[in-house]
């Protein structure tokens, strides 16, 4: 299916949550029914060529303390993309965020980020040969990367709430010691800031290693790279 190509230049303000919700891609997550709406994410073009995501959803909200009523969960993500942006943990851009009731007083929320050029999945890279090819000594580097980045966005207090294999993606550019390795974070849609930065890093972290595939070494390596980074052992962790 082609992916239509936006024109999002000198649209007014007011008319860009419009034209965003009317531009049609290629489906890479189908609408599915959760949180008592709809979600999916579709591929799209801006009018640079810029490949970008659209996440749409109707009637997908989520309650807490604050928003007893229901809040767009759209919202909540844009909140953690800032907020991680702030701390030096790379996440997808932020190129549009926005929520509206239709005529049935129904949520309708949209969030348009940029592509990661040339991040692959953690799993993915490991299955194309990327450790392989780069060799052990980059392949802790990735580890360290991958530890730094959740480190940092821990002692922010923020927790990713969802912080699986297939939500962390890494480029490693360059070979040997002149390797550039880099990680970043999608999906942050559960993420929510803790009372304490202890508590997001234990419920993430044992999260990580419930649903991780590293072997037992692999995974002694990133604890040893977290712990050092945030500053403390986290209970459990080993």
């Amino acid at each position: 299916m082609a992916v239509k190509h936006a024109s999002e230049a000198d649209i007014p303000s007011e008319d860009r949550f419009d034209y965003f919700w009317n531009l049609r891609g290629e489906w890479v997550e189908e609408p599915n029914q959760r949180r008592g709406g709809e979600s999916g994410v579709q591929r799209i073009l801006s009018s640079h060529g810029r490949l970008l995501y659209a996440k749409r959803q109707i009637g997908h909200i989520y309650r807490s303390w604050l928003h007893p009523f229901g809040r767009p969960t759209v919202l909540r993500e844009r909140d953690a993309l800032n907020g991680l942006r702030l701390l030096d943990v790379r996440v997808p851009e932020l190129v549009f965020c926005g929520a509206q009731r239709d005529a049935r007083h129904q949520w309708r929320a949209l969030l348009v980020t940029a592509a990661l050029d040339g991040f692959l999945e953690i799993d993915n890279w490991y299955t194309a040969g990327g450790r392989e090819r780069h060799g052990e000594g980059v392949h802790d580097r990735l580890l360290q990367e991958l530890a730094v980045i959740l480190a940092r966005m821990h002692k922010g207090r923020w927790q990713h709430g969802c912080l699986y294999a297939k939500h962390i993606f890494v480029r490693v550019t360059g070979e040997d010691e002149a390797a550039r390795v880099e990680v970043a974070l999608l999906d942050l849609e559960k993420s929510r800031r803790r009372l304490s930065s202890t508590l997001a890093a234990v419920h993430d972290m044992k999260q990580l290693r419930r649903h991780s595939s590293w072997s037992p070494t692999d995974w002694q390596k990133l604890s040893y790279f977290y712990r050092t980074a945030f500053g403390s052992a986290i209970k459990g962790l080993e």
